[in-house]
């Protein structure tokens, strides 16, 4: 896990693997399976008083994630050390495993609940078999997998900076956790932003809900903006005029800019593709008008205007 660093990166760099990330919890764990997950680890759970004995109180927040992910024999053994990252963990076939933690923790402990909500849910992805390929992609994914099923919250909380110091655990920048934190409150219906101690962490899950919010608002969706409807239209037209001058063998798809996100397959007749915004899962469905659409990976229904 990434230590805290005088400079740290913002804005959307990873925005693609995290939308990866969260199409592969869906297809990993099933609709019904992440919606068992709607209830994210509240503050009280993980409060840390300073007169509470180090290791008990380590050994107790280590319990709440593992009940949160339900490893109910999972064992997790947690030392401090001094060490460049804020974590780690090692990865067995269990039951016991054995996380360290940056020895700085021993005196910043409002911050231990966001180090072992990325360390157990390394755990809980090793379990699922279920990672990328590459470190870079896999912190990601971790990240992003405590965030969506209501522990990386923390993560978030733990951004802090002025021009004195700076601190962000993790692997995603602060708003690419307000992303996925806003993607979770969209499909769970959960709001968390009164948790926030953090003013830095609250702006950013500010910003990541305004991108997430605008992803509910991309054609063909029904709600799409009047710039974005315009823009589809004028690509429809476009792939219809491909469709009706060239030869079957030589229909390509026609594809919008890449930030549209949606492309038209030059078949007849002519049908749509576009990411479904709970899950990020391809739709297909044919320009045909208004029509619903139901997402076969998380089951979300959509309004649409093809």
């Amino acid at each position: 896990m990434a230590a805290t660093g005088s400079e740290i990166q913002h804005g959307y760099p990873h925005v693609e693997t995290v939308r990866a990330a969260i199409t592969a919890l869906y297809k990993r764990l099933s609709h019904d399976t992440v919606r068992t997950f709607a209830l994210s680890v509240p503050p009280v759970d993980v409060a840390f008083p300073d007169d509470d004995d180090l290791y008990l109180g380590v050994q107790r927040i280590a319990r709440v994630m593992v009940r949160h992910l339900r490893l109910p024999d999972a064992r997790m053994i947690i030392s401090f050390r001094d060490m460049e990252h804020a974590g780690n963990v090692e990865l067995t076939a269990g039951p016991e495993y054995f996380i360290e933690l940056n020895a700085r923790f021993k005196n910043h402990r409002r911050d231990i609940g966001a180090a072992l909500a990325h360390e157990v849910m390394h755990v809980y992805l090793h379990r699922l078999d279920l990672s990328f390929p590459g470190t870079r992609d896999n912190e990601i994914l971790t990240d992003t997998a405590a965030a969506y099923l209501g522990a990386g919250w923390l993560l978030l909380d733990a951004y802090r900076e002025s021009s004195v110091s700076s601190q962000k655990l993790g692997y995603l920048t602060p708003e690419e956790f307000g992303y996925v934190l806003a993607k979770r409150g969209q499909a769970f219906g959960e709001d968390i932003a009164p948790w926030f101690t953090s003013p830095q962490g609250y702006d950013a899950y500010a910003k990541g809900l305004a991108r997430a919010r605008r992803d509910e608002r991309q054609p063909p969706l029904a709600a799409s903006s009047w710039p974005g409807r315009r823009r589809y239209a004028k690509d429809r037209r476009h792939a219809q005029d491909l469709l009706r001058t060239r030869a079957p063998a030589a229909r390509p798809t026609a594809s919008a800019a890449p930030e549209a996100g949606y492309a038209f397959d030059g078949q007849s007749p002519l049908q749509v593709r576009f990411p479904c915004p709970v899950c990020n899962q391809r739709i297909r469905v044919p320009v045909r008008g208004r029509l619903r659409a139901r997402c076969g990976l998380c089951g979300t229904v959509l309004e649409c205007e093809t």
